[in-house]
């Protein structure tokens, strides 16, 4: 029984309303066939023009590492000194003829620490570099 209502008065409203929006519809097209309709709202992206990338070449890459100095930092991330020293003492037990230093870089992983690049652009050869998640 609900749904005979349900379709009689879906098509009672059509009835009463379909020939309005017809005529409507006419009305329309005759007043302005080509009528440019004017945008009611501008919409603007929020994300902006990026700047161009510049791309690094690669640092070339050490013949061998025996006598280098191999500079092992850690960004501060949490569990990640664990990881850093037992590479470490991986070198010092496999590869002995390297020199391995282990280094905190001061602050987080985006703040910088000058005198410890200063450090292992004087004295290092190479640099293993912890950044966690």
């Amino acid at each position: 029984m609900k749904s005979r209502f349900a379709a009689f008065f879906v098509a009672l409203v059509y009835l009463g309303f379909g020939p309005y929006h017809q005529a409507l519809a006419k009305e329309k097209a005759k007043a302005s066939p080509t009528a440019i309709v004017e945008p009611k709202f501008t919409v603007l992206s929020p994300l902006g023009t990026p700047p161009p990338i510049k791309l690094l070449a690669m640092a070339p890459r050490l013949n061998g590492l025996d006598g280098k100095t191999i500079y092992i930092v850690d960004d501060g991330f949490v569990g990640g000194d664990v990881l850093l020293k037992e590479m470490a003492a991986w070198f010092n037990r496999n590869m002995p003829g390297v020199n391995v230093v282990y280094r905190r870089k001061a602050g987080g992983f985006p703040d910088e620490d000058p005198a410890l690049w200063a450090e292992i652009k004087a004295k290092g050869d190479a640099v293993i570099m912890g950044v966690g998640h």
